[in-house]
């Protein structure tokens, strides 16, 4: 058996009355998740525990199968992991936002999408100005970078994801806690370095916003975790272009497969991401495929880039892995589920339960007829917990081959 695990990124939402209360999965064509659902096994999934932030990172750990309420110890370390930095016993990373700042407002969370050789001219500029014996910078993708601190006590540090407060006030949502004059010292110096940098008056000679500020949050210490294979006996990869799901892959001991023209935006390369797990799954148990898009898309309040988003992992990807076990002749298990839902309306992670389906062959399908978030609740399982999805998948915990309550 082969195992495919496909997560859109917060493809999930909620009804908008501005399109006939659809949500981007019920309007979306999805033939091919809806052939999931349909002949396979269905329902909503709890993929972020109570009182954990609905994140990308506790998402993730669930639907790889680890319960975030055990291993979970910060976003800032999966990505250290993913850039192969090895945080000392005293150190603490932070993901590292280079954001834009208007008028003292939080004025967008990603500086306009930023390409990634501009972002990182201004990461090394800032980098040779502050890095010192207890502060490192580190260039990441687009706008996600990683700053590193000595000293445990920005553990407690109270810092909030700046895609949550966009058009804010900047002095109303500045860091707290005991490390937070140091964090907030560094802001105010980004701010000086970054918004004379010959990048930024670029940017806005050309109408498109600076890179003006950094954001640290989601700090965190290397959690240490049971390798994938250790858990369930078997080897996989991971497919993504997002820095914190590499380093979460990585530290679960997964294959990280760079797919060329992956870019964790609208513009990925959805068939290449197809054809590297094709591949990995010739040579592998496991494939776990991971689309930024939609969370994007949601971030934005992008309805038609959301919709579109969620039409080409059906079609470019999924479509393309049914066709590879129809022609193989191996069989093949699914798994489809979005990690949390990013509602259009509010523009940010909420911790609603998600959809998901579950196909394997011989399933015996339950009275959901497509994927999306009304339809799955007429599906077997409802407020399942999400961490115990990749046992259901491979048959380990039993039950849901029999129909049984998970």
């Amino acid at each position: 058996m082969k195992y495919v695990v496909l997560v859109p990124d917060g493809a999930a939402d909620r009804p908008l009355e501005g399109h006939g209360g659809l949500t981007p999965l019920e309007a979306a064509r999805t033939p091919n998740m809806d052939f999931i659902a349909r002949e396979g096994i269905c329902g909503t999934a709890v993929t972020v525990p109570e009182g954990m932030p609905a994140g990308s990172d506790v998402a993730n750990y669930s639907l790889l199968g680890y319960d975030p309420r055990e291993f979970y110890s910060g976003r800032g370390p999966l990505e250290a992991a993913s850039m192969g930095i090895e945080l000392e016993p005293e150190q603490v990373a932070f993901r590292c936002n280079l954001v834009t700042e208007k008028e003292d407002v939080l004025a967008d969370y990603s500086a306009g999408h930023i390409t990634t050789p501009e972002a990182r001219e201004l990461i090394h500029a800032l980098s040779e100005r502050l890095d010192d014996a207890f502060t490192a910078f580190h260039p990441g993708v687009g706008y996600r970078h990683l700053l590193v601190l000595k000293g445990l006590k920005h553990l407690e540090d109270r810092c909030h994801p700046p895609h949550d407060v966009v058009g804010r006030e900047i002095e109303g949502i500045l860091p707290e806690g005991p490390g937070a004059s140091r964090l907030n010292a560094l802001m105010r110096l980004s701010r000086r370095i970054l918004s004379e940098h010959p990048v930024n008056k670029r940017r806005e000679a050309q109408g498109l916003p600076a890179a003006n500020l950094i954001w640290p949050w989601g700090q965190g210490r290397t959690p240490s975790l049971p390798t994938f294979q250790e858990k369930y006996g078997l080897r996989g990869a991971i497919i993504t272009a997002v820095d914190l799901l590499k380093g979460l892959g990585k530290l679960a001991g997964l294959e990280v497969v760079d797919v060329p023209g992956a870019t964790g935006y609208y513009d990925t390369d959805y068939a290449a991401k197809a054809a590297y797990a094709r591949e990995c799954l010739r040579r592998l148990d496991l494939v776990y495929i991971h689309v930024e898009a939609p969370d994007e898309a949601g971030h934005e309040g992008n309805w038609q880039e959301k919709v579109t988003a969620i039409e080409r992992v059906d079609e470019l990807i999924l479509g393309s892995l049914l066709d590879e076990t129809v022609r193989s002749g191996e069989e093949f298990a699914f798994l489809l589920a979005p990690d949390h839902p990013t509602p259009l309306e509010v523009r940010t992670h909420v911790p609603d339960p998600v959809p998901f389906a579950i196909y394997f062959p011989q399933a015996v399908p339950d009275k959901c007829k497509a994927f999306n978030e009304k339809a799955v609740r007429e599906g077997s399982f409802q407020g399942h917990a999400g961490w115990k999805l990749m046992e259901q998948l491979m048959g380990k915990a039993g039950g849901i081959r029999a129909g049984s309550s998970m």
